[in-house]
C-alpha cells in the first residue's frame, strides 16, 4: 500500500479538478489506460517474492475499483453541469420581439413567364409540357428541316445520345401534338402554347447563353392568315408591354413557316425585335395528315430572357443565371 495510496491519492485531486469532461478522460487515461499508473503498479507483480503476490494483486485491482468509482461520480456531475449550461445558452425569451424573415421574391424570369402564362391563356392557348432531352426529329424533321439544309449546321447542339439532344427550341413540341392529332388524342381546331428551357453550344456572354428560355404558341383552324397572326401578337405585346405598344413585322425565314416574319415591337424611340413567326408550312401539316386545303396555321416564338431585358433595363443575360442576391432583390416580391 506504500506504493499504491500516493497513486490514489494523486488521481482523487486530479479527478477532483477535472474541469470538463474532456478533462476527466485525460485523468482517466493517465491513471487507467494500458500505459497508465495502475497498470505499471500490476507490472511489478513479476518483480514480487511469490507469497507477496496475490495481496499486492488484491490492493491494486481494489484501487482500480475505487478509481473507476471516483471517475464515475465525477463524469455524471460535469455531464449534468454541461447540459445545464447547453441548456443556458440555448434558452430563448419568447418576450422578445421577432425578427424579421427576409420577403419571399420570385426569380423575375418565373415573374416573366408567369405573366407570359396569362396572356396567352387569356388569348385561348393551352400550354403543354414538352421534353429538355428532346429526339433529334422533333427538334428538326418535323420542323421541315432536311437532312442536308443549311440551317441544320447553324443549330450548335448538345447531342446527349443517338438521335436525342437538348432541344434548341421549344418549336420542338409542334411534331407531338400533331401526332396527339393522327392518334386521335386531339381534335382541330387546336391552340397550343409552351413555355420552357432551351440549349444551344454558344460561348457564354452578356447576350448570349447555353441556356436560356422560350415560349413558342401554334394555332391551327380553318381559314387561319398572317391577319391573325398580327392580331394575336399585337394584342400579346399590347398585354407585356403596354396598350401604346406597336408590333412589326418583316420578311424574314424559317424552315417551318412559310411565309415567315420576324417581328418586333416599338420601344423607347426605336424597334426591337422579339422573335420569329409566320403561317406553318404546308410540309408539315401534310406531314401529319392535315388537310391544307381546308386548315392553315401560324407560328410564334420569342425568348423570355428579352422580356426583363427590355422591361428593367438589364443589360447582362448572366445575371438571370448567377443567383446573385444583389440582382434578384431588385425585383417584385410576391
Amino acid at each position: 500500500m506504500e506504493s499504491i495510496q500516493p497513486i490514489l491519492d494523486e488521481a482523487e485531486r486530479a479527478i477532483a479538478q477535472a474541469a470538463s469532461l474532456a478533462d476527466l478522460q485525460a485523468v482517466e487515461t493517465h491513471y487507467l489506460g494500458r500505459k497508465g499508473a495502475i497498470g505499471q503498479l500490476l507490472r511489478q507483480l513479476g518483480t514480487l517474492p511469490p507469497e507477496q503476490r496475490p495481496q499486492f494483486g488484491q490492493q491494486v485491482n481494489a484501487a482500480r475499483e475505487q478509481l473507476e468509482r471516483l471517475f464515475a461520480e465525477r463524469r455524471a456531475a460535469l455531464e449534468q453541469a454541461e447540459l445545464a449550461q447547453r441548456i443556458e445558452a440555448e434558452r430563448l425569451d419568447i418576450t422578445l420581439p421577432g425578427a424579421p424573415l427576409r420577403p419571399a421574391r420570385l426569380h423575375p424570369l418565373t415573374l416573366t413567364m408567369q405573366r407570359v402564362k396569362r396572356a396567352l391563356t387569356g388569348l385561348g392557348f393551352e400550354f403543354v409540357d414538352g421534353y429538355d432531352l428532346e429526339r433529334f426529329e422533333y427538334n428538326f424533321g418535323a420542323l421541315n428541316y432536311p437532312d442536308d439544309h443549311p440551317a441544320m449546321d447553324e443549330q450548335n447542339s448538345f447531342h446527349i445520345a443517338p438521335g436525342y439532344l437538348l432541344r434548341t427550341q421549344t418549336t420542338s413540341i409542334q411534331g407531338r401534338v400533331f401526332e396527339q392529332l393522327q392518334r386521335g388524342e386531339r381534335r382541330l381546331p387546336i391552340r397550343i402554347a409552351i413555355i420552357g428551357r432551351c440549349y444551344r453550344y454558344e460561348n457564354v456572354d452578356a447576350t448570349h447563353s447555353h441556356t436560356f428560355h422560350q415560349v413558342d404558341a401554334f394555332m391551327v383552324d380553318e381559314g387561319v392568315s398572317m391577319a391573325h397572326l398580327k392580331g394575336v401578337l399585337t394584342q400579346f405585346a399590347q398585354l407585356m408591354f403596354g396598350a401604346e405598344v406597336r408590333v412589326r413585322f418583316r420578311p424574314d425565314y424559317f424552315p417551318f413557316v412559310e411565309p415567315g416574319v420576324d417581328f418586333a415591337i416599338s420601344w423607347k424611340g426605336g424597334w426591337l425585335e422579339l422573335g420569329g413567326a409566320g403561317l406553318i408550312h404546308p410540309n408539315i401539316l401534310e406531314r401529319y395528315g392535315i388537310d391544307t386545303e381546308r386548315y392553315s396555321g401560324f407560328a410564334f416564338g420569342l425568348g423570355i430572357e428579352r422580356i426583363p431585358m427590355l422591361q428593367y433595363g438589364v443589360d447582362d443575360l448572366r445575371l438571370f443565371l448567377e443567383n446573385d442576391l444583389r440582382f434578384l432583390e431588385q425585383f417584385p416580391l410576391l
